[in-house]
């Protein structure tokens, strides 16, 4: 025995040699790592190599988030502006009114300075205090009236951002709800929660406060140029070279920055997948001590994040440098035109102080425009990932046939969770109305998934599903689950009461008499009657928590609520105790008659119950017959049953 065991040691290096030929690169590569002993002169040059090697790895992570194949997709810049173009175009009065007040509260704004600068020329040439007095109470009257506009306006905006936050966030709640369960399955749970709360929260403060602020930025912008064209057209050629430092900035900036917010949001997503695994796994990873790799794997995550940040962060300050040179070199370059223009009887001196008042007031809304800017490039981003979501194809094409019977057939059905890596091969199945049908077989030879193709839940690579000769996937979600539904070992209780729970399929088309007996058809009526509040008893976190077995038997009860005509039952009485689930399955074999059952077990008893069954190995059907007929064949039913009762 020792020998053996020496060998077998011996044998391990060997043997990972066969799957690991290199050791894995790192997360990080040294090249982003940062030197603080070294000069400046170099550390700047390293910079520039990091921030080149940040914008490659940000260019790689953009280039894969458009292939559905590597996770959620990412929706184009397009679809975002239609997206909101298409939120705006339904509410124009409130955009409308929000526009005249922005507009209105501007044109306020700009009147001051013009009789300021008329106030200066006026005292050169030696008014009055007569009339010094009536332009100061007339400025006066103006900053007041503007004061009032510019309340307005705001709220014009907040109510106008709120309303086109709600209806955003319905967008997304029904974007998610209508999301292909096998797209949610096969997606990273990290990167959908990230999307429904990280991204939804970025695309709230784009819609409630990014575009409402950009309305007025950019009015207050245009009016303000006007302003100075109409004070002197030479006082405004200062706003030139401005123009195009801010093009050239900005341009530079939207180039890069879209790449960088998706693989930024994108390690957020990660370290959720990462986070999410590591409490579901809870258990496990105090079993095994797995403590040091998961909060290795951990730090590695937030690592790559840091490096995704601190390239969106040298985009910024990049942008930001060049907007203050944008900024500050007008107002230099039109006091020393203002003075070469006096000198030359072109402007005068009131012209030069609204001008130079004017360009002061442009730089509030400029800069407002640039942070609004950058906040809109992070929704922008926030809503193309949210639309991803919305742009899956749908699984299934809805037509206006409507099934005639219940019979439910399969043809040559065949299925992949992966390319060439066929689960299911050519499997065909006739169920009878109100047949038992129960399929049995060794874990992963393809009972659930086929299940799945008979409840409409995924779609056949090959064949079809029909129910009274109409494919599944043709029906609408709310007709096929009239017809067919499906109940597996995996539940789940909403907050809300248990009337709640239990009248899901049939909201507001049930009664209570009909949830009770319900409840008692599949065995719940003892310990629903110990409940404080009977049916109005709150359910979740927090409030009353049922058993696994209580949590299974509401979901059960959903089904007699909806009563389909096909019932698919993978395992749906595995958390309950055998005798609790024989007890449950007996007292619902009253309630399932002219009904066709497929169980799908592991627990044989359901089989000897059923009319046939269907003995599934390797995605085939490998033998089809009643349990004494099977039992008879001495095949793989009969070696599965003896087994089972050994």
């Amino acid at each position: 025995m020792t020998d053996t065991l020496t060998g077998d040691a011996e044998l391990l290096p060997g043997s990972a040699s066969t799957w690991r030929t290199t050791a894995p690169e790192p997360r990080i590569p040294e090249a982003l790592h940062v030197d603080a002993t070294l000069s400046p002169r170099v550390r700047l040059a390293r910079w520039q190599a990091r921030h080149a090697l940040r914008r490659q790895r940000a260019q790689r992570v953009f280039a894969d988030s458009g292939n559905p194949e590597r996770g959620l997709p990412v929706a184009g810049a397009r679809s975002a502006f239609g997206f909101v173009k298409e939120l705006v175009s339904t509410r124009k009065a409130g955009v409308v009114a929000m526009i005249a007040f922005n507009v209105a509260a501007a044109i306020a704004a700009l009147v001051v300075p013009r009789l300021l600068g008329n106030l200066v020329d006026d005292a050169a040439v030696g008014a009055s205090l007569t009339q010094t007095d009536q332009v100061l109470l007339l400025v006066v009257g103006v900053v007041i009236v503007q004061a009032v506009l510019t309340a307005l306006a705001a709220r014009a905006s907040v109510g106008l951002g709120y309303d086109l936050l709600a209806s955003a966030r319905e967008y997304v709640v029904r974007a998610v709800l209508r999301l292909p369960l096998g797209h949610v399955e096969a997606a990273s749970s990290g990167d959908l929660v990230t999307r429904i709360t990280s991204d939804v929260s970025k695309m709230s403060t784009a819609v409630r406060w990014s575009l409402p602020t950009l309305v007025t930025s950019v009015s207050m912008v245009a009016l303000t140029v006007v302003a100075l064209l109409l004070n002197s057209p030479l006082l405004t050629l200062p706003l030139i070279v401005s123009g195009i430092i801010l093009f050239f900035a900005v341009r530079h900036y939207l180039r890069n920055a879209t790449p960088g917010y998706i693989a930024e949001s994108a390690t957020y997503s990660t370290i959720n997948s990462t986070i999410t695994e590591t409490v579901e796994g809870t258990r496990t990873v105090e079993a095994l001590g797995l403590h040091d790799i998961r909060q290795a794997r951990l730090n590695d995550d937030t690592a790559e994040s840091a490096q995704a940040e601190r390239y969106t962060m040298s985009l910024r300050n990049l942008l930001f440098m060049w907007l203050d040179l944008a900024f500050q070199l007008p107002l230099v370059l039109v006091v020393l035109l203002g003075t070469w223009g006096y000198d030359a009887g072109l402007v005068t001196i009131g012209q030069v102080t609204t001008a130079a008042i004017y360009l002061q007031q442009l730089v509030t809304p400029l800069d407002r425009l640039i942070q609004v800017l950058d906040h809109l490039q992070v929704g922008i981003v926030a809503t193309t990932r949210l639309l991803g979501v919305a742009e899956l194809p749908e699984d299934r094409t809805p037509r206006d046939a409507l099934p005639e019977g219940s019979d439910v057939v399969g043809r040559d059905l065949r299925f992949a969770y992966r390319a060439d890596h066929d689960v299911l091969h050519g499997v065909d199945l006739h169920l009878r109305p109100g047949e038992r049908l129960a399929i049995v077989g060794p874990s992963g030879s393809g009972k659930s998934t086929l299940g799945r193709l008979v409840a409409g839940i995924n779609r056949p690579r090959t064949g079809e599903v029909t129910v009274g000769d109409v494919d599944v996937m043709d029906l609408p979600l709310p007709v096929l689950r009239t017809q067919v539904c499906l109940v597996t070992q995996e539940h789940h209780v909403f907050m809300g009461s248990l009337r709640d729970n239990v009248v899901l399929a049939r909201e507001g088309d049930a009664t209570d008499a009909q949830v009770r007996d319900a409840l008692v058809a599949v065995d719940a009526g003892d310990w629903v009657d110990r409940l404080p509040l009977g049916l109005d008893t709150p359910l979740g976190r927090g409030r009353t928590e049922l058993t696994p077995a209580q949590a299974q038997q509401v979901a059960l009860a959903r089904l007699v609520i909806a009563d389909p005509h096909t019932l698919v039952l993978d395992e749906a009485t595995s958390l309950i105790d055998p005798h609790t689930a024989r007890h449950l399955e007996g007292s619902m074999t009253a309630l399932l008659t002219d009904r066709t059952v497929v169980a799908i077990a592991h627990r044989l008893h359901t089989a000897h119950d059923a009319d046939r069954i269907a003995v599934v190995i390797d995605g085939r059907i490998a033998e089809l017959g009643s349990h004494d007929d099977l039992l008879v064949a001495d095949g793989e039913y009969a070696h599965l049953w003896r087994t089972w009762r050994s």
